[in-house]
């Protein structure tokens, strides 16, 4: 399984977000800048984060983008969900009945183990145990 990049990009802008909160108003701008991404990308995933009512876009000349949730309340899965959506990772092919799939039953408890870690999974919490407070390679 693989996510794409638009997710790899919106979990590093809400650490980003999250970590610099003080900050309260982002540019559209200065994020892609920081992140060195095209502006125009970036806007497209940032407009899923608003749809799923993580931050909040405000327009104008001092515009940009805010955090909408508590930030010890947004998880990883969060961010996954208002970018690739919330359909199955898997399904069978073979039977009419997934219920009958002997495949399909632990490929499904699979994934919800792992969305269950990733719920519970919180960005904040990243952000506040990282040493020298780095993320990533910034």
């Amino acid at each position: 399984m693989k996510y794409t990049k638009a997710t790899n990009y919106a979990l590093h802008t809400m650490a980003y977000m999250i970590k610099n909160n003080e900050n309260s108003n982002f540019s559209l701008q200065t994020l892609s800048n920081h992140f060195n991404i095209s502006a125009t990308y970036l806007s497209k995933i940032l407009t899923q984060l608003v749809k799923a009512d993580l931050i909040q876009s405000t327009p104008g000349v001092k515009g940009g983008y805010i955090l909408r949730k508590k930030v010890e309340d947004i998880s990883f899965m969060d961010v996954i969900k208002a970018t690739e959506g919330t359909g199955a990772l898997f399904s069978c092919e073979l039977h009419e009945e997934e219920s009958k799939c002997q495949i399909f039953k632990v490929m499904k408890e699979a994934e919800n183990v792992m969305e269950t870690y990733l719920q519970n999974k919180k960005i904040y919490e990243l952000v506040q145990n990282t040493v020298n407070n780095r993320i990533c390679k910034e």
